[in-house]
């Protein structure tokens, strides 16, 4: 059984209000993209999608059918930026795919439904 690291939202949410308030240092930006994926991990819990904001992390999520082995039929990629802008609200789904903000390859690569995240939470 392996362990599970976890960002405590007391770490993560003053992260990503920095980063929504205008901080761009790396350390910061990869806590604020690294707790935004956790908690979408635990919002939509599953294996069907495979969300990755490189070099910072990468989550499966929603849920539907397990992808166990190869290249996942369903991934999502982005950048940092576009990743806090959607897990936080500042952009939609749709804005980032019409902008080609995102990658997104198989039938199932959405998160229209998953994002903005519950990020500020503080009972974590």
């Amino acid at each position: 059984m392996s362990v599970r690291r976890r960002i405590l939202a007391a770490d993560g949410v003053p992260a990503v209000r920095r980063v929504l308030g205008g901080a761009d240092d790396r350390a910061t930006v990869a806590l604020a993209a690294r707790y935004l994926l956790e908690q979408l991990a635990e919002e939509a819990e599953g294996h069907t999608v495979e969300v990755r904001v490189p070099p910072f992390g990468a989550v499966q999520a929603i849920p539907g059918p397990r992808h166990t082995r190869g290249t996942p039929p369903n991934v999502v990629e982005m950048d940092a930026a576009t990743w806090i802008a959607l897990a936080t609200g500042g952009l939609t789904w749709q804005e980032a795919v019409a902008d080609l903000r995102v990658t997104a390859s198989g039938q199932r690569a959405t998160l229209a439904e998953h994002v903005p995240v519950r990020w500020e939470r503080m009972d974590a």
